[in-house]
């Protein structure tokens, strides 16, 4: 798996936990189906760029703020490698 798509999954995962929805109410916001966030979460999609946005407007985040916080958890994984 690409590591990109993990520690995007990941995030995804993070933000959609904060803001106390499950899989299937957070699809259901985004216009996605639960098993699409499900496979995002897990870093076995390579998502369009369209989709991160719909995601990121969900969780009321801009794509930079999304990415901001993907770059430094993939710069603390490459500094424990």
């Amino acid at each position: 798996m690409d590591l990109l798509l993990i520690y995007i999954g990941k995030q995804v995962k993070i933000e959609r936990k904060k803001i106390n929805l499950s899989q299937e109410e957070f699809a259901c916001k985004v216009g996605l189906h639960r098993t699409f966030i499900g496979d995002i979460e897990n870093g076995k999609r390579n998502i369009s760029i369209s989709t991160l946005q719909k995601i990121t407007k969900s969780i009321n985040m801009n794509i930079s703020e999304f990415f901001s916080l993907v770059e430094t958890n993939l710069e603390r994984n490459e500094k424990n490698e």
